[in-house]
C-alpha cells in the first residue's frame, strides 16, 4: 500500500500504477477534493489560537503585555514544523508530511486544554508551541494543491486548497460560545473549549490524509517527465527555452518571500491584538469572535479569484495589491473607534484580504522560482521566514499596544505595508516573475 512513497522519488513506474485508468488532470482534481476536506477540518483548528490564545493568556497571567505571547509561540511552532514538514515531504512525500504536522498540533490543543484546567502558563506555553504545528500544516496545504498542476494554473490551484480553510475558519470562531459551554459542563475552563474542538479537527484532518490522499501529489509530480521542470532538462526543448526560467527564478524568490513576510508580519501584529483591544473596550466574547471570524474568512475566500488575477496579470500585479489593502486596512483599524464593531470589522477584513493577495502572490513566486527536485524542502524554508515575521509581529504588538496604543500598532502595520511597494515597483520593472511559457506549451 505504501510503495508509492518509497519509489516513486526514484522512479516513475510505481506511483503512476497508484492511479490506473485515471489521467492527470483527474487525479489532480481528486487530489484536491481530499485536500479541501483536510483544510475544512483543519481551518476549524486554525481558528482557536486567532480567538482565544490570547484571551487565554491574558486571564492566566493577569497582564496584557505578555497577551501577544501566545501567537507569538504559535508562530514560532509553526516555523520549526514547517521545516520538519518540508524535509519530511521533500523525502517520503506530502501526505506524511501534512499528517504529521496535524498530528503534532492536535497534541498541542490537548496540551492547552490541560493547561488551562490545571492553571499552568508553562504548559501553556509549550502546548502553544506544538499547537503550532497544525497552523504549519495547514499553510503548507496549498503547496500540495499546486504539485500537479500547470504552470498557468498554478495560482487557482493553490488558491482552490487555500479557500477549503474558509468554512473551517469562519465557524471556528463563532464555535467559542457554545465550545465554552462544552468545556464548562467538562468542568475545564470556558476558554479552553475551543482548543479541546480543534484538538479533534486537527486529528480528523491528518486521519483524512493518511488514508486518502493516494498518490502523494509531490511523488507522482517527481515520477512524470519534464512535467513541469522541462526547461530545466537539457536537450529537452529549442536551446532559447533553456536560460528563461532562469532569468525568472533569481529575482522571482527574494520578492516571493518579502511579500509573504511582510504580509504575514502586518496581519498577525494587527489581528492578535484587535481582540484584546475590543475586550478592553467593553465587547463580548461574542463580538471578537464575530469579528475575526469575518476576517479570517477575507483571508481565505477571496482565494479563486485571487488565483484567477494572478495567473491573468501576473504575481507582481498581485503583490502590489496586497501591500495597498494592508495599507488601507492599518490606516482604518487605527483611524476607527474603539466602540465601532463595524469599522473595526472592515479593517479587519482589509486586512484578510490583503494577507490573501501577499499570500497566493508570494507562494506563485516561489513555487515558479525552485526546481521541482528541491521544491518541498525550499518552501518548507520559506514558511519558517513567514513563521518568524509571524512571531516578531505577534510579541511586539502586546508590548506595542501596551506601551502606546492599539491605533499606533495599526499605523505601524500601515507603515510596513507601504514599504512592501517599492520592491515591487523595481521587481516589475526588472521583468515580473511570471511563469515562463516555454515551462508548458
Amino acid at each position: 500500500m505504501h510503495h508509492t512513497a518509497t519509489t516513486s522519488a526514484n522512479g516513475p513506474t510505481d506511483t503512476p500504477s497508484a492511479t490506473p485508468g485515471t489521467s492527470l488532470p483527474e487525479t489532480q482534481k481528486r487530489i484536491l477534493v481530499v485536500l479541501l476536506a483536510s483544510q475544512v477540518l483543519s481551518g476549524v483548528g486554525l481558528a482557536a489560537g486567532v480567538t482565544v490564545a490570547a484571551l487565554l493568556a491574558q486571564d492566566m497571567l493577569h497582564s496584557t503585555t505578555l497577551a501577544g505571547l501566545p501567537s507569538a509561540l504559535l508562530t514560532a511552532g509553526s516555523a520549526l514544523a514547517a521545516v520538519t514538514i518540508g524535509r519530511i515531504s521533500q523525502t517520503r512525500g506530502r501526505r506524511p508530511g501534512l499528517a504529521a504536522g496535524y498530528l503534532a498540533g492536535a497534541l498541542g490543543g490537548a496540551g492547552v486544554v490541560v493547561a488551562a484546567a490545571l492553571d499552568n502558563p508553562g504548559l501553556l506555553f509549550i502546548s502553544l508551541f506544538l499547537y503550532g504545528a497544525g497552523t504549519a500544516a495547514n499553510l503548507q496545504a496549498r503547496y500540495a494543491g499546486a504539485d500537479l498542476a500547470a504552470p498557468r494554473h498554478r495560482a487557482r490551484a493553490l488558491s482552490t486548497v487555500l479557500v477549503a480553510t474558509t468554512l473551517g475558519g469562519v465557524v471556528g470562531p463563532n464555535l467559542t460560545a457554545p465550545a465554552g459551554h462544552l468545556a464548562v459542563a467538562l468542568t475545564l475552563p470556558p476558554l479552553s473549549g475551543l482548543f479541546l474542538i480543534s484538538s479533534a479537527a486537527f486529528a480528523l484532518a491528518a486521519l483524512t490524509l493518511l488514508v486518502w490522499l493516494r498518490p502523494d501529489p509531490l511523488l507522482l509530480a517527481r515520477s512524470l517527465p519534464a512535467v513541469p521542470e522541462a526547461p530545466e532538462r537539457t536537450g529537452t526543448g529549442p536551446a532559447t527555452d533553456i536560460p528563461q526560467p532562469a532569468a525568472h527564478r533569481r529575482p522571482g524568490l527574494p520578492l516571493g518571500v518579502l511579500v509573504m513576510v511582510l504580509s504575514q508580519l502586518v496581519m498577525v501584529a494587527i489581528m492578535t491584538m484587535t481582540p484584546v483591544h475590543m475586550h478592553d473596550h467593553g465587547h463580548s466574547t461574542a463580538a471578537s469572535g464575530l469579528v475575526i471570524a469575518l476576517h479570517v474568512g477575507a483571508m481565505y475566500l477571496p482565494s479563486p479569484l485571487t488565483g484567477a488575477l494572478t495567473d491573468r496579470y501576473g504575481p507582481t500585479a498581485t503583490a502590489a495589491a496586497s501591500g495597498l489593502t494592508l495599507l488601507a486596512a492599518g490606516v482604518l483599524a487605527a483611524a476607527a473607534p474603539a466602540d465601532s464593531v463595524l469599522l473595526l470589522t472592515l479593517a479587519l477584513v482589509l486586512l484578510g484580504i490583503g494577507w490573501n493577495f501577499g499570500l497566493v502572490s508570494g507562494t506563485t513566486i516561489i513555487t515558479n522560482a525552485v526546481p521541482l527536485a528541491t521544491r518541498a524542502k525550499t518552501q518548507g524554508m520559506v514558511d519558517v521566514a513567514i513563521a518568524i515575521a509571524g512571531a516578531t509581529g505577534g510579541m511586539t504588538s502586546g508590548i506595542v499596544v501596551a506601551a502606546a496604543s492599539y491605533p499606533l500598532l495599526a499605523l505601524t502595520g500601515a507603515a510596513f505595508a507601504l514599504a512592501l511597494l517599492p520592491a515591487v515597483v523595481v521587481t516589475a520593472q526588472k521583468g515580473s516573475p511570471r511563469t515562463p511559457s516555454s515551462e508548458r506549451r
